[in-house]
């Protein structure tokens, strides 16, 4: 991955260690998991994930806490609470998929999928979670480096690439708009 290499004892200076701290548990990832497939109530999430009361009541705070997931009123009864996805929590979607499908592809015992992940639009199984280039390319291991962040962009010919107009830290370029906007 290049010639630098990130302070792996610095826990700050990476994502990954904040995101572990948040969601580095089991029973985070299946509450998760059952919010992904349309629970909102404490009950249902404790009858369904067989979690024990204490626990789930520990992860569901956890996951409001920091803003994954949100405590609203049921709208038919406002006694109620339901816990929804927020942006932040749809946001783990890709990540959950790719746990997902590594589990499926190396996991100790034969993963049968039933029900499957499909693609709504045609009702066909989806591809395996990729890591996507700005531009929406499909990278391998052997295609990612690390830089400064001084170095953004600074190619190792030493000309400069630059983000399209619009794109922020992130964001990819939604591929079939831009074949689009170029056929105009």
């Amino acid at each position: 991955m290049g010639d630098l290499r990130e302070p792996l004892r610095d826990l700050i200076e990476c994502g990954l260690p904040q995101a572990l701290e948040v969601m580095g548990e089991r029973w985070s990832f299946m509450i998760l998991r059952a919010s992904f497939n349309g629970l909102k109530h404490f009950e249902e999430f404790l009858s369904e994930l067989g979690i024990a009361r204490n626990i789930l009541s520990n992860r569901l705070a956890k996951l409001v806490e920091h803003g994954i997931l949100k405590r609203e009123p049921c709208a038919d009864d406002r006694r109620k609470i339901e816990y929804r996805l927020t942006e932040k929590g749809f946001d783990l979607l890709p990540a959950m998929v790719a746990l997902r499908q590594w589990g499926q592809k190396y996991g100790s015992e034969q993963v049968i999928e039933d029900p499957v992940l499909v693609d709504e639009y045609d009702r066909l199984p989806i591809g395996p979670v990729s890591i996507l280039a700005h531009d929406g390319r499909i990278l391998g291991p052997q295609d990612l480096w690390l830089v400064r962040p001084e170095n953004l962009g600074l190619r190792a010919d030493g000309s400069v690439a630059t983000l399209a107009a619009g794109l922020g830290k992130g964001d990819v370029v939604d591929l079939a708009a831009a074949k689009a906007a170029a056929a105009r």
